[in-house]
This record gives C-alpha cells, sequence and structure tokens, in this order.
C-alpha cells in the first residue's frame, strides 16, 4: 500500500500506518524505534562522621545513606525511513535480499523467501554500520544490495 508506515512486527513483514507528512506519492515508510538507555547511579552519602577519640579509638561509627539516581544517557528516538512497499516483499524479492545478505556474509540461512528471524537480524546487521539499527529493510540498504534500482537523474 504507497503512502504508508511499516513498524517492526515479528509476525509480519510490516504493519501499514500513516505516511510522514511530505512523503512523496506512492512512497513507503519504515518506522522502528530505539530505546533509551538508562544510567543508576547508586552512591553512599555521610550523614553523621565517625566519633574518634583523642587516642584514635571510635567511639561512635559513621553513618550513611545510600543514594540511588537514574539518568537518562541517551533519549529514546523513532527511526523513521523509506522502505519498499508490501507488494516489492514477494517471496521471490526476499529470497533475492537472502542471497544479497548471504553474499555480504550477514546471512547464513537459505534463501527459502520468508522474513524470519534470521533475515531480519542480517537486515539489521547490514544496516545498523550505515546508522540505521532497525530490521525493517530501508529503499537506501536494498539499493546498496543492488535489489532496487536508483532513481535516474534528469
Amino acid at each position: 500500500m504507497p503512502g504508508l508506515v511499516a513498524r517492526a512486527d515479528a509476525t509480519a513483514p510490516y504493519t501499514p500506518a500513516a505516511a510522514p507528512p511530505g512523503a512523496a506519492p506512492g512512497s513507503c515508510w519504515g518506522s522502528d524505534s530505539s530505546p533509551a538507555v538508562v544510567e543508576t547511579v547508586t552512591q553512599q552519602v555521610l550523614l553523621q562522621p565517625a566519633q574518634v577519640s583523642a587516642d584514635g579509638t571510635v567511639l561512635a561509627p559513621a553513618y550513611y545513606k545510600t543514594e540511588t539516581q537514574q539518568r537518562i544517557v541517551k533519549e529514546r528516538q523513532e527511526l523513521l525511513f523509506e522502505t519498499p512497499c508490501l507488494n516489492v516483499l514477494t517471496p521471490e524479492f526476499i529470497a533475492s535480499l537472502q542471497r544479497a545478505l548471504n553474499a555480504r556474509g550477514q546471512y547464513a540461512g537459505s534463501d527459502h523467501g520468508r522474513l524470519d528471524t534470521d533475515t531480519r537480524r542480517a537486515i539489521r546487521a547490514f544496516q545498523a554500520p550505515q546508522g540505521l539499527d532497525s530490521s525493517i529493510l530501508s529503499i537506501a540498504a536494498a539499493r546498496r544490495l543492488g535489489l532496487i534500482a536508483y532513481p535516474r537523474s534528469e
């Protein structure tokens, strides 16, 4: 369905949704999110120092309070990118995708034409070095794999 957004789903290639404003007519889009990275820091805070006599004997131990704080190191991100439309993702296309990923050392399975977990993992491994950490195939990755033609420059 042209002009729709694809979302990651383990059981289907994509789940359509509305395209972003300004999207080219007939284009399809993928949407995936990366989770926030949260850091937890635990520290001991001195409430009362130890009481020590003149000869160095500890009369009363120090008292501490444990404080735990969380902070977001990296915000959650919504990734939006152009994808091949659903009608392109035929078993023949997916088998070609699997062969192309295999030739680049990203996929070791058979070219059965199903978009399974191993294929999705290989797509993510291929796209991640280019900055797209998603198991949804982007148009850019499909072009780099030689599966979709580049548009003609006029």
